[in-house]
């Protein structure tokens, strides 16, 4: 029996809306959990039987014809789970992103290659915007499913928007700054990044913050 999850929660919480199929979940999940929680179908498949182990959930098989279909239910003891995980403290939230990784390397690449990976990372944030505006169309437009949910997905589907915003504009400011740098092995620090970083530790720490922005400002610069 595996340890309960995150990911494991987040499939009990789906089944609490209602029973679904294996291959059910793995859609519901691409409809909605993606937006923050984003996980390989082959884990998916896995979980509802994690959870019927651990008795919080109970499955049932039917058959018609050659074709057998199990439907997963959410038991008294999955919502009493359900609950407790809902009060506990959450992890602190975690960025993944491989375009970032690949960036933090980048000089061992090539500037096409950097370029191509920035282009690549507007191009997801763009389709995961649009993939969050039609569900929220549908929403408002009372065609969607779980409408008594709106205002809980309506607080999700805020933080989506304003994260794909996010990603999206740095990615194309990114692009600007890379395309002036004669390569990728060497380039100066461009003045607007350090005013942000001054403003950021001035937030952080103002006390000290001048003198070393100071600092650091007149060796780049000077």
């Amino acid at each position: 029996m595996r340890k309960l999850t995150p990911t494991s929660y987040g499939i009990l919480g789906l089944l609490a809306l209602r029973p679904w199929s294996a291959y059910e979940l793995t859609k519901q999940v691409r409809r909605s959990l993606h937006f923050c929680w984003p996980r390989a179908e082959t884990r998916l498949y896995q979980e509802p039987k994690n959870l019927v182990e651990h008795g919080l959930v109970r499955a049932t098989t039917t058959v018609n014809g050659r074709r057998a279909r199990t439907d997963y239910a959410i038991t008294a003891k999955g919502r009493k789970a359900l609950r407790a995980w809902l009060g506990e403290p959450s992890a602190p939230p975690r960025l993944e992103s491989e375009a970032l990784l690949r960036l933090f390397f980048a000089e061992h690449g090539t500037k096409e290659s950097l370029l191509s990976t920035l282009d690549e990372l507007e191009e997801q944030a763009l389709a995961l915007r649009r993939q969050a505006v039609e569900q929220g169309t549908e929403y408002l437009a009372g065609t969607a499913p779980f409408p008594e949910r709106l205002h809980i997905l309506a607080l999700v589907g805020r933080f989506t928007l304003d994260h794909t915003a996010l990603l999206i504009d740095w990615a194309r400011w990114a692009r600007v700054e890379v395309e002036g740098w004669p390569d990728v092995g060497s380039a100066e620090v461009s003045p607007e990044v350090v005013r942000a970083f001054e403003a950021a530790w001035a937030e952080t720490a103002p006390e000290h913050v001048a003198g070393v922005a100071k600092d650091h400002r007149e060796a780049t610069f000077s």
